[in-house]
C-alpha cells in the first residue's frame, strides 16, 4: 500500500525546508491536524472518488500534545523513553565504602582479634578478665592504630596535590574535615565492638557468675573514634610524611607509661578501664568520663583547624580538663568492690568442706572432683580444718587455703581444672605446715611431713623430680642427702602399711600439730 504524507500548511518550516520527519509505525509522519492536533494520513483513491481524503490514526505527536502526555506514559508505540538522571551518592557513603577506610577497619579487626584470641585461655570463663583483655588490646593496639590511620587519612589531599581543589569546594572546611574523618572513626569503632562481641560470646559458655560491662566497651569504642579524629586533624595540619608513624609510636609509649603508673595518673590513659579481674566493678560513669577525656582534645583540634570561630575550641578543652581532673581526683574510687568476691559457695559433703569464690561458682563441682582422692583419704580423720576457703584474705584458724584458681590460664582453663593431680597435691600441701617455708624444723618432722604429703596426694611430677634428685645425689656421692631420702621412703612405707583405723588415728594426732611451724619432735607422732 502506498502512503503519501501531505504536510500541514500551518506547520513550521525551517530555513532549509520542513522539519525532519520522525520515525513511526507504517511509515507515517507526525504532523499537526487542522482541528484536533492529531496526525493525518492521506491515501490514494479506493473507489470512484479521486479526491484525497484524510483518515485519522491513533498516533499522538508528543511535540504538539499540549497536555504533556509523553511524560505520563502515553507515548507512541516503539518510542524509547529517556532514562531518569540518577542522584550522586552521598559523600559519607563514598568515603565509607571505597579506598583506604574499609581496609583500615579490616586491619584493626584482624589485629585486635589476634591479640585477644591468642590469650583466650586467660580470659574465657571470667567476665572481668575478658573486659581487662579487651581494654588492654584497645589501649595498646587500637589507640596507636587509630592515631596513625587518622593522620594518614588527614594528609590525603596534600599527598594527592588536591589542596587547591578542596579549598574551592562549596562545602565549608569543617564539613569537609568531618566527611573525611567520621567514616574511618566509625569503621574502627565498629571493628572494636565486633571483636568485643566475639570475645563475650566465647566467654559466655564458661562464665558462671557476673556479666559483661557494656558501658566499658562503648566508652572504649568512643575513645578510639576520638583518636581517629585527633590523628586526622594532626595529619591535615602538619605537612610531614612521618606524622602517622610518629603518632603511632607516641600513642603506644604514652599508653604503656600511664598504664604502668602506680599513681592515679594511670586513669588518664585512653581505653584503660581495667577491672583487675572479677574483684572489682567500674562505677557506671567511669567509662563515659574516660571517653569524654579522649573526645575533648579531638573536638578542640577539629574546631581550631576548621571552624569559623576558633575560640569555640576552648569549650571542649574545658570539658576535657574537667574530665581529667575528675578521673585523677577520684582515683581508685572509680572501681568498687564486687559483692560476689566476698562470698563463697561450698560443698559440705566432703572432709574438709570445699568452698570456691562466688565469682566462679561453676568451678565448684570441678574442684570437688579434682580433690575427691584427697578428701576420700581424709574421711573421718580428726583435727582437720573445717573447710578449704577461697577468699582474698588469709584463712582463719579452722580453715585451709584452697589452691589459687586465678588468674585463669594456670590452675583453671575454660572452666576446668587444668591438672587435677597437681591441684590435689597443692591442696594437700596447704594442710601440711603450709606457712612454714624457711622455718627451722627438726629433720624427723620434715621426714614425717613428706611421707604424709606423698600418701595424701600422689603426684607423678613430684615422684619424677624425686627420682632425679636421688640419681644426682648418688652421682655426686652425697650420702647425707641419700640418707634423708631413705628415711622418707621408710616413713612412707610405714604409713602405707597401716590399717585404715590405725592410719586415721595416727593422722588425727598428726594434724593436731600440723599448724605449728616449729613443733617439738616429741609432739609429732613418729613413723
Amino acid at each position: 500500500m502506498n502512503i503519501r504524507v501531505q504536510p500541514d500548511p500551518e506547520s513550521p518550516v525551517g530555513p532549509a525546508g520542513p522539519l525532519p520527519q520522525a520515525d513511526g509505525d507504517l511509515g507515517t509522519s507526525r504532523g499537526t491536524g487542522p482541528s484536533d492536533g492529531r496526525p493525518t494520513v492521506h491515501r490514494p483513491h479506493e473507489g470512484r472518488s479521486t479526491e484525497p481524503r484524510t483518515e485519522e490514526v491513533g498516533l499522538t505527536d508528543a511535540r504538539s500534545d499540549p497536555s504533556g502526555a509523553r511524560g505520563q506514559g502515553a507515548s507512541r508505540p516503539g518510542a524509547v523513553s529517556a532514562p531518569e538522571p540518577r542522584s550522586a551518592p552521598h559523600p559519607l557513603r563514598v568515603e565509607s565504602l571505597r579506598g583506604f577506610v574499609p581496609w583500615a577497619g579490616a586491619g584493626l579487626l584482624l589485629a585486635l582479634a589476634w591479640a585477644v584470641g591468642t590469650k583466650s585461655s586467660e580470659w574465657q570463663g571470667s567476665w572481668g578478665e575478658t573486659t581487662d583483655t579487651l581494654s588492654t588490646a584497645a589501649a595498646m593496639i587500637g589507640v596507636p592504630f587509630a592515631l596513625a590511620t587518622g593522620s594518614w587519612q588527614g594528609g590525603r589531599e596534600r599527598r594527592l596535590r588536591l589542596t587547591e581543589l578542596r579549598s574551592s569546594a562549596a562545602r565549608t572546611p569543617l564539613v569537609q574535615l568531618l566527611v573525611a574523618a567520621l567514616p574511618l572513626a566509625g569503621w574502627l569503632a565498629a571493628a572494636y565492638l565486633l571483636v568485643a562481641a566475639g570475645a563475650l560470646t566465647a566467654c559466655a559458655p564458661y562464665a558462671s557468675a557476673g556479666g559483661p560491662a557494656p558501658t566499658v566497651y562503648a566508652g572504649n569504642a568512643l575513645s578510639l573514634a576520638a583518636c581517629v579524629v585527633l590523628g586526622h586533624a594532626a595529619g591535615r595540619a602538619v605537612s610531614f610524611r612521618l606524622t602517622a608513624p610518629l603518632l603511632a609510636v607516641g600513642g603506644y609509649v604514652v599508653a604503656g607509661v600511664l598504664g604502668t603508673q602506680r599513681s592515679d595518673l594511670r586513669y588518664l590513659a585512653f581505653c584503660a578501664v581495667h577491672l583487675f579481674g572479677d574483684k572489682n566493678l567500674a562505677v557506671w560513669w567511669y567509662p563515659l568520663v574516660s571517653a569524654l577525656w579522649a573526645a575533648g582534645p579531638a573536638t578542640a583540634a577539629v574546631l581550631a583547624l576548621a571552624a569559623h570561630r576558633r575560640a569555640t575550641a576552648l569549650l571542649p578543652l574545658a570539658a576535657a580538663l574537667g574530665a581529667a581532673v575528675l578521673l585523677v581526683q577520684t582515683g581508685d574510687g572509680l572501681l568498687r568492690d564486687n559483692p560476689l568476691a566476698r562470698r563463697q559457695v561450698c560443698d559440705t559433703s566432703t572432709t574438709p568442706n570445699v568452698c570456691v569464690n562466688a565469682t566462679y561458682p561453676g568451678m565448684l563441682p570441678k574442684v570437688t572432683r579434682a580433690l575427691s582422692g584427697l578428701t576420700g583419704r581424709l574421711k573421718d580423720v580428726q583435727n582437720l580444718p573445717v573447710r578449704y576457703e577461697d577468699l582474698w584474705r588469709s584463712p582463719h584458724r579452722d580453715e585451709a587455703q584452697l589452691p589459687i584458681l586465678t588468674p585463669l590460664g594456670w590452675s583453671a582453663v575454660r572452666g576446668e581444672v587444668a591438672d587435677p593431680e597437681r591441684y590435689a597435691w597443692e591442696a594437700a600441701h596447704m594442710l601440711v605446715r603450709p606457712d612454714c617455708d624457711g622455718s627451722p624444723t627438726a629433720r624427723r618432722v620434715q621426714v614425717t611431713d613428706e611421707a604424709v604429703l606423698r600418701w595424701l596426694a600422689p603426684d607423678s611430677l613430684s615422684e619424677d623430680l624425686r627420682r632425679r634428685f636421688i640419681a644426682a645425689a648418688r652421682q655426686q656421692g652425697d650420702t647425707k642427702e641419700l640418707a634423708r631420702y631413705r628415711a622418707q621412703d621408710r616413713a612412707y612405707a610405714h604409713l602405707t602399711a597401716m590399717t585404715d583405723d590405725e592410719r586415721r588415728s595416727w593422722l588425727g594426732r598428726y594434724f593436731a600439730t600440723a599448724g605449728e611451724c616449729n613443733p617439738k619432735p616429741s609432739g609429732v607422732p613418729a613413723l
